[in-house]
């Protein structure tokens, strides 16, 4: 090797090429950067907690495949009972990394619903596989999509309660949207209260909501023990939209970098692997069905992440967007403008008080360098740009390029 290469491989360097990702750095270079042994993780052993929800899969995968191992870096997967329990183990660091909702991670970030703290989304794990559950009480009167219950909560007037898993997340910004898309205010018409989501279920059983917003396979459990039915899934509110993400803090990023690419870029291929074939996915069904994940019966997650879905009252239907883990790129990259909508829902609904300033702390939480580096690693394509553009259920537009004048256009607000 030459003094020159030598005096302009500094760590700085290395870095700031590997950021450029697949576009930019050449071949030649990154055989020198992984031989010179810059890129190891600096932590071998990490902990990531997971929520039993068919979507913690890629998590799970990766350590079960051995990929982990292939980038590094040991995964201790940890099972955790509520997502305000990820929050504190994430901002306390007894956890390293997490499967969690995409706006918990914002909300603690501003400080909305707890402890305040800088955080960072590596990646997206997930696209689509969500769904509203009413109860089958409800649907006997009527209410089996948005616009019966709409109409029934007008003739039937009392208290409806509705619950999601967490007041920032992913699930209280579905439900929420999808009652005033069909003009229930979720702040005024409604009561909403926060449930984990292993516990949906049994406080439907029981009668403690006429709805819920949740993760599979919690929704088609209530279609299989009677107790409710699918009014809509989350692909119909938005196609494609964000789900759960890679969760961390910036502390651990800034500290532990290559240990943050490696662990990226091993649930990068553990997405690439359980969308790449049927038998994979069946597999992958089959694995986190034990009781060590998601501790329920594989029927309950096998369908739907196929895309056959049934709504608990004889249709039966197969949907193209089901739940997506990799799909050529497009739903691990942590676009900007998917951090930004969750901004412009929790201004919406009142849980900021004033219009941060969007693009800025999207680029500060969503690790756009880290991100490329860890894609280069899993041969991952990268898209041009970091903004996407999407309409939603009600028909209003989002590319992320006006987000004040999007999150003040809505006519049903808090």
């Amino acid at each position: 090797m030459t003094d020159l290469l030598k005096n302009s491989l500094t760590r700085r360097n290395v870095l700031q090429a590997a950021a450029v990702g697949a576009a930019g750095i050449s071949p030649a270079l990154r055989s020198v950067v992984y031989a010179a042994g810059s890129d190891a993780p600096e932590k071998k052993e990490v902990k990531i907690g997971f929520i039993p929800l068919t979507d913690c899969a890629s998590v799970v995968m990766a350590s079960v495949l051995g990929l982990d191992v292939k980038h590094g870096v040991k995964f201790v997967l940890s099972k955790e009972a509520s997502w305000a329990g990820v929050r504190d183990k994430l901002v306390n660091g007894e956890l390293d990394f997490a499967h969690v909702l995409y706006g918990l991670v914002y909300g603690v970030h501003l400080g909305l619903s707890g402890p305040k703290k800088d955080m960072a989304v590596l990646m997206t794990l997930n696209h689509n596989g969500q769904a509203i559950t009413l109860s089958k009480k409800l649907a006997d009167k009527g209410a089996v999509d948005g616009a019966g219950l709409a109409k029934l909560m007008q003739s039937d007037k009392r208290e409806y309660t509705f619950a999601q898993t967490f007041p920032t997340g992913t699930h209280a910004m579905w439900l929420y949207y999808w009652l005033a898309s069909y003009g229930i205010n979720p702040m005024k018409d409604a009561k909403v209260i926060t449930v984990p989501p292993p516990q949906m279920v049994a406080n439907m059983r029981v009668g403690n909501m006429d709805g819920f917003c949740v993760g599979e396979p919690w929704n088609h459990r209530a279609i299989m023990d009677g107790i409710g039915v699918t009014a809509t899934t989350t692909q119909d509110i938005w196609k494609d939209h964000p789900e759960k993400v890679l969760g961390t803090t910036a502390d651990f990023v800034k500290k532990y970098p290559n240990t943050a690419r490696a662990v990226t870029a091993a649930i990068i291929e553990a997405g690439q692997w359980i969308d790449a074939s049927l038998q994979n996915k069946l597999k992958m069904a089959e694995t986190v069905a034990d009781k060590s994940y998601v501790n329920t019966g594989v029927d309950a997650i096998n369908q739907r992440i196929l895309g056959r879905y049934q709504n608990g009252m004889g249709k039966t239907w197969d949907d193209a967007n089901h739940m997506k883990f990799y799909n050529d790129g497009a739903v691990t990259f942590p676009y900007l403008s998917d951090g930004m909508w969750f901004m412009t829902q929790h201004k919406r609904w009142g849980l900021l008080k004033d219009h941060p300033d969007y693009l800025g702390v999207a680029k500060q939480i969503n690790q756009i360098a880290i991100y490329k580096q860890a894609a280069t690693a899993a041969k991952a394509p990268v898209p041009k740009s970091d903004m996407r553009s999407h309409k939603l259920i009600d028909g209003v537009a989002w590319d992320g390029k006006d987000p004040k004048k999007y999150a003040d256009g809505f006519k049903i607000k808090a």
